[in-house]
């Protein structure tokens, strides 16, 4: 009885232990600031596909694991979001219905746009939901990233021609831009 005593009480230090390193990344008043200045990246850790095709393909691959998350970490794969421009470097995994055949540049989400809109709220336990509505991309309808006070995001791209994916990351500051001589 003792030897099961001493093995619960080694789990709840545990899990007290982690749950105090788990704490958020970014002061919650900071996150307010940096979502108010429209001036921050986000940064992609995980993409989740919904194509039941490259889900069956990721399954059936040695070594694999039977989840449908692409582990991104690594890569510089981001949204920056400043006042006159919109960058997007993401991959994409999925169904592309209207595809360009021999241009391989269009297979994932890589844009630059100086014409959108950006529309943000503020949820329930200090969410906020940044809307971005790209105007200039034939591809991109909205990107909706859902920012949490920890400053872990979630992002979900809606396309004219594509399947739904979504990403999970963080949020950052923007690095300063130099200049181009």
């Amino acid at each position: 009885m003792k030897k099961y005593i001493s093995i619960i009480f080694t789990f709840a230090f545990l899990l007290i232990f982690h749950s105090g390193f788990s704490q958020s990344k970014v002061d919650p008043q900071n996150l307010t600031e940096l979502v108010n200045s429209e001036d921050f990246s986000f940064r992609a850790e995980r993409a989740t596909p919904t194509n039941y095709d490259v889900i069956n393909i990721m399954n059936s691959m040695p070594n694999s694991t039977s989840t449908r998350i692409l582990d991104l970490s690594g890569s510089n794969y981001s949204i920056d979001l400043r006042k006159d421009k919109l960058e997007v470097t993401l991959p994409y995994f999925g169904r592309v219905f209207n595809p360009t055949y021999g241009n391989t540049s269009q297979n994932s989400y890589r844009f630059t746009s100086k014409d959108f809109t950006v529309t943000k709220s503020q949820g329930k336990k200090g969410k906020w939901i940044v809307k971005i509505k790209v105007n200039d991309q034939s591809t991109v309808d909205e990107i909706i990233i859902e920012v949490f006070k920890n400053g872990k995001a979630y992002t979900s791209i809606r396309s004219n021609d594509r399947q739904p994916i979504s990403y999970d990351g963080f949020i950052s500051k923007n690095e300063v831009e130099k200049e181009k001589l």
